[in-house]
């Protein structure tokens, strides 16, 4: 398997400008997304003046950005705000509320109004075929399926991410993202299930440079490396007089 067999598009999750900016300069990183918790671990304090950043880094790829109020008419005018921001801005709108209130209407009215949509923190069939009728036919939208969290939970996703992509059949512009990925192979099951978009933070896809690498040799650089660290540690063990017999 290498990066160009990939039928699903990749992009960057994370909020260190320079990370961005490092990834933005390779052209199978199709598209950007961040959240308020990546935002705030990278010491993120003016979301808009970082986010006008990252859209100067990246004015020609898909960008997400989150609305962080609880309120529904908050959330509106946050939305329109970040929607202003620039052509190729995602507005994220979690599915629900912290009130565990379904967002439905918001995601009416926003797509109604024409603004790109990433619907995010979607982790039922049933979230995404209301999210679905709630979208409209000619405005571009993302669902954001956390696939990795369903997998932290002892359940496998690709069953569901399977008949999520059935549930946004009839929406032609509504894309199905594979989010929170935990390792490099959930990216070839997301392209092997038929996944529109994946998104993976940077640990993860530097390791893109493994596809295709022979396992003999992997295997050998593994044992060099156990190696060199037990070398370089200074261990040693007293000699035992036994010895295995021939």
């Amino acid at each position: 398997m290498t990066t160009s067999k990939l039928k699903v598009k990749i992009f960057a999750d994370g909020a260190d400008l320079d990370g961005i900016k490092t990834m933005a300069g390779n052209p199978w990183i199709r598209g950007f997304t961040t959240n308020p918790t990546l935002m705030r671990k990278a010491g993120v304090s003016d979301y808009k003046s970082f986010a006008l950043d990252v859209l100067k880094l990246i004015p020609d790829r898909p960008v997400s950005f989150e609305v962080f109020a609880d309120e529904f008419e908050e959330m509106e005018d946050q939305a329109l705000e970040i929607a202003s921001w620039g052509k190729n801005v995602n507005v994220k709108i979690p599915v629900t509320n912290t009130q565990k209130k379904f967002s439905g209407n918001l995601i009416e009215r926003l797509s109604g109004r024409g603004v790109q949509l990433n619907i995010t923190a979607v982790m039922t069939l049933e979230q995404v075929a209301a999210i679905a009728d709630c979208l409209a036919d000619e405005t571009p939208a993302i669902v954001s399926v956390f696939a990795g969290r369903i997998a932290d939970t002892g359940v496998d996703p690709l069953p569901i991410m399977k008949k999520a992509l059935l549930a946004l059949q009839a929406k032609s512009k509504a894309e199905l993202l594979w989010a929170s990925p935990r390792e490099v192979l959930n990216i070839v099951q997301a392209s092997d299930v038929g996944c529109h978009i994946i998104t993976a933070t940077n640990d993860i896809l530097m390791k893109l440079s493994l596809f295709g690498k022979d396992h003999t040799e992997y295997s050998l650089e593994t044992v060099k490396m156990f190696y060199k660290d037990a070398s370089a540690a200074g261990f040693t063990i007293p000699e035992s007089r036994q010895r295995l017999s021939a």
